[in-house]
């Protein structure tokens, strides 16, 4: 479902904007739509990567610990 929402921009701007569309065959709202797709995956990479760093950084943090051996399905699976 496609919401409605207002913006405000310099009315030469937004008139610019419009002939760069008519240009693409297009218009300001499926710009603008296809803008906030990009910009919104964007954000969701920028996040990934950031946990990602995060994680390393915390392994990095956390090499110095040892359990002393691997243990097994069981041993970790057991509850106490």
């Amino acid at each position: 479902m496609l919401k409605n929402i207002t913006l405000s921009a310099d009315e030469a701007l937004i008139g610019a904007a419009r002939r760069q569309a008519a240009l693409q065959n297009t218009t300001l709202n499926v710009l603008f739509r296809q803008w906030l797709e990009r910009f919104v995956t964007q954000q969701d990479v920028e996040a990934r990567q950031q946990a990602a760093a995060r994680y390393d950084e915390l392994m990095r943090r956390l090499s110095h610990v040892d359990a002393g051996r691997k243990f097994t399905r069981e041993e970790l699976n057991e509850r106490h």
